[in-house]
């Protein structure tokens, strides 16, 4: 498995609101969660072009995150600008 529960937990640390491994439900937490996932999604499509089943969670993982980011858009400027940064999203 790609995704293992300590990769998680390291995640949920390094970029939750409160710095714990029980942060799971912060916008923050998340779009690392999804960020990792499309990263490794990504890496798989460009050995696998016609895995059309993956591209399409791929897509709706990208959608998920994008409304995450929109969300802290509204809410918290400053907090949107510190997870883009971290991870190395761009607009």
């Amino acid at each position: 498995m790609y995704l293992t529960s300590e990769k998680k937990q390291e995640l949920f640390k390094n970029h939750g609101r409160l710095k714990s491994e029980t942060d799971t439900g912060s916008p923050e937490s998340q779009i690392a969660l999804f960020t990792h996932r499309i990263q490794h999604l990504t890496e798989h499509l460009k050995s696998n072009k016609k895995d059309h089943s993956s591209r399409l969670g791929l897509l709706k993982l990208v959608g998920k995150r994008r409304s995450l980011l929109d969300y802290l858009i509204k809410t918290d400027i400053e907090r949107y600008r510190a997870i883009i940064s971290e991870l190395g999203i761009r607009k």
